[in-house]
């Protein structure tokens, strides 16, 4: 199967652009040259990259070190997947919003006049 750079290289952009990282601070956090980073992010010089250095760039994204080997490999949906930090993050607004609604119902009970809380 051929690779596909340019899903990489979507891929990290928008990365990037979630976590408001620059390409000197991913190349920095990754241990590459920046020119690493800027062929991968624009797809300008598609070849065999050692699975060090894209373990390393997948980590410094955040990601499990395999995650740019899948998505090269042609595995949408470990694009796709959501972060499992993000996912942490929506449970724990969950939680909040619920405890937010019980706090809210409690105060509206308390502020009754005359009601014997």
């Amino acid at each position: 199967m051929a690779k596909d750079w340019d899903a990489v290289a979507a891929a990290i952009r928008a990365r990037l652009a979630e976590t408001d990282m620059t390409q000197a601070e991913l190349a920095a956090r990754a241990g590459v040259a920046l020119m690493t980073v800027r062929e991968l992010q624009h797809n300008l010089k598609p070849r065999r990259r050692s699975p060090r250095t894209l373990n390393a760039v997948s980590e410094a994204l955040g990601w499990p070190p395999g995650r740019i080997a899948e998505i090269l490999e042609g595995d949408a949906s470990a694009a796709d997947e959501v972060d499992p930090i993000l996912r942490e993050l929506d449970a724990v607004k969950q939680k909040l919003s619920a405890v937010t609604a019980r706090l809210d119902a409690l105060e509206r009970r308390l502020d009754r006049p005359g009601d014997p809380a």
